[in-house]
């Protein structure tokens, strides 16, 4: 698999250096965003914002920052867009739902060339490519922060009159105050691999409306950690349950929207693309955003809905093609009703009875083993083997990638280890102290992240 990119950071490969422990994921159907109000007057000419960004769902209006006619967003063709007295987008697109961008948006209008006073940088390369470019007048005073003609305060996912949710994570957001803040202040690219990476912050002061937002503080998402004490004041439908250990520094596996199946049934992926829904009487399905070819990798997964035609596998890496996964490319998956089935040339379905029906309360742990001479497959329900097979013959020598299939809201609440939308109780992680589950991985298994994959991958 290939990890990273020099344009989209999938995750640090590095041991040492700066670490980022935790993001937040943001769901638009629950409207989760931060607000800060009431702060003190700031610059209105100058300043910096700057976050990594990893995002679960494409093709809609999502905004990650900003506030009344100052904002900086993903435009539905999946492009960034800007405005500050004028819009400014992309020609590049970002699709890469696997990866962690790191976007800087640098704002002054002191400078005497129009280009210079709003820049963008992604990954540490400036964006010079536009459909489209208005900037600001020269000293112009910006709308944000509470002072302006529309007087709105700075929002953090969302858009200042409601809707336009970000969908995804974000990691160390930063919002520097009265500073141009080069991109080099937060992130450099890696002497080996050249690819960008997180570094410490190391300008200078946030001024009087700046935050960092580090999101280490489960009990205080929206705790301000630069120094200022400028804490979100209204931190909407946020809770403990949406820090997350999917990082720039180690990202994890989740569902890939790209890869569910064709047109006709796309399902909705959502909570950090670690769920899948259709709510029309049809299947739907999606593969991971991370395939395999050796090691031995462990996730987790409860059934959601009525118990029925929920599927929980693992499929090649060959497209969808027609409307039943099940039965094309090669796949082996596991029923909630008791039954097993796989695909190799033609669909066979296993007898009943190999195990008992499963529950929207059990815990169905996979340990896929690559490394064996033959490759094989195991589920566990509530931390007990239920099954336990070779993978199929056309299966031994491909790339592998986890796989679910519903039907209508029947489906599975995933669990790569970096972030669920299931209560866990035990916290467990592998033997790297990776992922967090329900039950500990067995013996040599692994989260599917990238600092694993580094090392045995």
């Amino acid at each position: 698999m290939e990890v990273l990119q020099r344009t989209a950071n999938r995750g640090s490969i590095s041991d040492g250096g700066y670490e980022i422990g935790n993001s937040c994921k943001f769901e638009p159907d629950n409207s989760e965003a931060f607000n800060t109000t009431n702060q003190a007057a700031g610059n209105r000419k100058t300043w910096t914002f700057s976050a990594w960004v990893k995002r679960s769902e494409l093709g809609s209006l999502q905004t990650i920052f900003g506030a009344g006619d100052v904002f900086i967003r993903f435009d539905t063709p999946d492009v960034i867009q800007t405005y500050a007295g004028g819009y400014v987008t992309t020609n590049r697109k970002f699709r890469d739902t696997s990866a962690w961008y790191h976007i800087v948006w640098l704002l002054d209008t002191t400078q005497s060339t129009a280009s210079n006073r709003s820049r963008l940088y992604v990954n540490g390369v400036q964006e010079t490519s536009f459909s489209g470019a208005a900037y600001p007048d020269q000293n112009a005073d910006l709308d944000l922060g509470g002072q302006g003609a529309s007087s709105n305060w700075i929002q953090v996912g969302r858009w200042y009159a409601g809707g336009r949710l970000f969908s995804g994570y974000m990691a160390e957001v930063h919002y520097v105050n009265g500073t141009v803040a080069e991109p080099t202040a937060f992130g450099e690219f890696d002497e080996d691999s050249g690819i960008w990476k997180p570094k410490k912050y190391t300008g200078g002061g946030y001024g009087t409306q700046g935050f960092y937002y580090k999101f280490d503080d489960s009990s205080s998402m929206g705790k301000d950690s630069s120094g200022e004490g400028h804490n979100a004041n209204s931190v909407e439908n946020i809770t403990a349950a949406d820090q997350s250990t999917d990082t720039p520094t180690n990202n994890f596996c989740t569902l890939n929207p790209l890869w569910t199946g064709n047109t006709s049934y796309v399902g909705v992926i959502s909570e950090g693309a670690t769920i899948l829904r259709y709510s029309s009487g049809t299947k739907a399905f999606a593969k991971a955003s991370m395939g395999v070819t050796n090691g031995k990798w462990y996730w987790e997964a409860m059934p959601h809905g009525t118990i029925g035609s929920q599927y929980l596998g693992i499929q090649t890496g060959v497209n969808f093609t027609s409307s039943t996964a099940l039965s094309q490319d090669y796949t082996m998956a596991l029923n909630t009703t008791g039954r097993y089935y796989s695909h190799s040339g033609s669909l066979s379905e296993s007898g009943a009875g190999q195990f008992t029906n499963l529950t929207t309360s059990n815990v169905i742990g996979v340990a896929l083993d690559l490394d064996s001479s033959t490759k094989a497959i195991k589920y566990y329900k509530d931390g007990s083997v239920i099954l336990s097979l070779n993978l199929i013959s056309n299966m031994q020598d491909e790339t592998i990638f986890p796989f679910i299939q519903n039907y209508e809201n029947r489906s599975f609440n995933l669990n790569f280890g970096g972030y669920t939308i299931n209560t866990i109780s035990s916290a467990a992680t592998d033997e790297n102290g990776y992922g967090t589950f329900e039950y500990a991985p067995p013996s040599g298994y692994y989260a599917l992240c990238t600092k694993n994959l580094a090392e045995y991958g």
